[in-house]
């Protein structure tokens, strides 16, 4: 686990979010938006799904520094979709999941696509 994390004092005591729970957040939200395929964070990621393993922060990387995110978020999108739509749907939503359920402020979310999914459906033909 990653020593990465922010820190909320108040006088009842405090309450530590680490990266990964911003990134599983971010991550989910990205999901959710319609056009995004699969979130895609590269090859070590793609060998680690393969062997059976599942990360839920895949495809996300956070940096946290005095309770402000940097998100990076890299997907697939589905062959067809409005790239930069698709885009600015995933900042909005990840932006608006990760401050309302950490306090946390988002400075930025970079969207990386990283693939096209053609959706190959089987043609019979006579």
């Amino acid at each position: 686990m990653a020593v990465d994390n922010t820190l909320h004092n108040n006088e009842y005591g405090k309450t530590v979010i680490a990266n990964e729970v911003v990134a599983v957040i971010a991550g989910l939200a990205a999901s959710e938006i319609p056009g995004v395929a699969s979130m895609s964070s590269g090859f070590v990621d793609d060998i680690t799904s393969t062997l059976g393993m599942k990360s839920s922060k895949r495809g996300v990387k956070v940096d946290l520094v005095d309770d402000v995110a940097k998100i990076g978020i890299s997907i697939v999108v589905e062959y067809g979709v409005k790239i930069p739509e698709v885009a600015a749907n995933i900042r909005s939503n990840v932006i608006e999941a990760v401050e309302n359920m950490t306090g946390l402020t988002v400075e930025e979310v970079n969207v990386y696509v990283q693939g096209v999914h053609l959706n190959k459906e089987a043609k019979i033909s006579d």
